[in-house]
């Protein structure tokens, strides 16, 4: 469980059950309000990852062949 401590500027403070704390770009979030129980979830995108390896490689071998 995490709550929106505050809000400082551009960004919203994060606590967790843990009492550690998160700070996230408050243009995730543009309805929350301090005290708000929010649920926070991540993906791994496996196509932009793998697209990034690949430019990645590609730059290294360029570097490498001169």
């Amino acid at each position: 469980m995490y709550i929106i401590d505050r809000f400082e500027g551009d960004y919203a403070i994060i606590e967790g059950h843990s009492r550690e704390s998160l700070l996230l770009p408050k243009e995730l979030m543009p309805e929350a309000l301090e005290g708000d129980v929010i649920i926070i979830s991540v993906q791994v995108d496996r196509k932009e990852t793998e697209k990034r390896k690949k430019e990645a490689k590609k730059l290294l071998d360029g570097f490498f062949d001169e």
